[in-house]
């Protein structure tokens, strides 16, 4: 009975060798991948932030296109990862579209918070370094990203308003107009 066992043990764990072996160059291949896709993301954020220090372009878009580049590529590149590692293209799409769905309705509000960015980079009430109030916060605009606004209040600290709450509500912009008068 025991030298039975034994041999079914030993039997196992040649076949998790050899399933090893077998899926060795896979995983190999997708973490060589991993990295080099890492690295070409980094390069091309890199790239994109010296097109817009050589142009004269708002910084308010540079920081939102570089997140909305970096988000994007990087999901490309899971893709790539993933069925590097076997799974079958048409499950993945099956897998991607289920989650996104699922995500879609669990993150509604981080859309919204999207959308938002988008309205305020189309219409831009405001830009970065103008002195606004909204959302019962005053401060100067330091950066505008995908999902949220920062904002430098009097006191030194840093409001994080979401995008979608500035771009739904009333917004006063101090240095829309070069002089401010009474009437």
């Amino acid at each position: 009975m025991e030298m039975e066992q034994l041999n079914d043990y030993q039997e196992y764990l040649k076949k998790g060798l050899d399933y090893l072996l077998e899926f060795l160059p896979s995983l190999i291949t997708a973490v060589l991948t991993l990295l080099i896709g890492l690295w070409i993301i980094r390069m091309i954020n890199k790239a994109v932030h010296r097109f817009f220090e050589r142009k004269d372009y708002d910084p308010t878009l540079e920081t939102f296109l570089q997140s909305l580049i970096r988000s994007g590529l990087k999901l490309l590149l899971f893709v790539l990862v993933v069925m590097q590692l076997g799974v079958p293209g048409s499950s993945l799409v099956a897998m991607v579209g289920a989650a996104g769905l699922a995500v879609g309705l669990a993150l509604q509000g981080s859309l919204a918070n999207f959308a938002g960015g988008v309205l305020i980079l189309v219409f831009k009430p405001f830009k970065v370094g103008d002195f606004i109030s909204a959302q019962g916060v005053d401060g100067t605009v330091k950066e505008i990203s995908i999902f949220t606004t920062k904002v430098n209040t009097f006191g030194n600290q840093v409001a994080i308003i979401p995008n979608g709450q500035l771009s739904n509500n009333n917004i006063v912009n101090f240095n829309a107009e070069k002089t401010r008068r009474d009437k």
